[in-house]
């Protein structure tokens, strides 16, 4: 039996797939549909700096660009952001990116910046953003050579080059955030405002 009270399927606006594994693994009924959004177009036509409201903002946009196709549902928009005092990272192009930002994050504390969106018929419900702060123990070009070597394509699937879930555990010394934050989706508030709509059995 579902956990899911709703009339019809939750949709995330994501194809990641840490993101519909956390929905997953809370029981939750979903189809993943990604937002079809230039995000770096948003990001960059909001005029928006901080990376808090850079991810607030993409995360909503995307509920949004799909609620209006999924009429009465209840959409997740997701996005994520890493910063590195006032810097801002995107995902890597290629493994030559990727090695030159690890270089830059290594031996330093950076922060991811999770906002998680619900919207409905074209209308943002709740916005809420965490923070994980991430210190990279002190790495050697051998060592990122290795790195890059073992975790190959998938160190441009997302900022920063790493995926703690992974092989990017080996990374870093410390770590002061929820799981869910660093994994791109605060899913303790979104549960919350769930249960808040009646759309939870637990």
């Amino acid at each position: 039996m579902s956990i899911w009270r709703g009339p019809q399927k939750l949709i995330l606006a994501s194809q990641s797939r840490a993101r519909r594994m956390l929905l997953e693994n809370a029981g939750l009924d979903f189809e993943a549909l990604p937002a079809d959004i230039d995000e770096r177009a948003v990001q960059k036509n909001s005029g928006l700096s901080a990376p808090e409201e850079i991810a607030s903002l993409l995360a909503r946009e995307k509920a949004l660009f799909v609620s209006r196709q999924k009429p009465g549902q209840y959409v997740v928009g997701a996005d994520q952001t890493l910063a590195l005092g006032e810097r801002m990272f995107s995902k890597p192009a290629g493994r030559a990116q990727a090695a030159e930002q690890l270089g830059l994050l290594a031996g330093q504390t950076h922060a991811l910046h999770s906002a998680v969106s619900v919207a409905r018929d074209g209308q943002a419900l709740f916005n809420d953003v965490s923070v994980a702060r991430m210190t990279m123990r002190q790495l050697a070009a051998g060592e990122i050579e290795a790195y890059l070597d073992q975790a190959g394509e998938a160190v441009t699937t997302s900022v920063g080059a790493y995926q703690l879930e992974g092989l990017g555990g080996h990374l870093f010394e410390r770590i002061e955030g929820d799981h869910f934050t660093i994994l791109g989706l605060p899913l303790l508030s979104l549960l919350a405002f769930l249960r808040r709509e009646g759309l939870l059995a637990v």
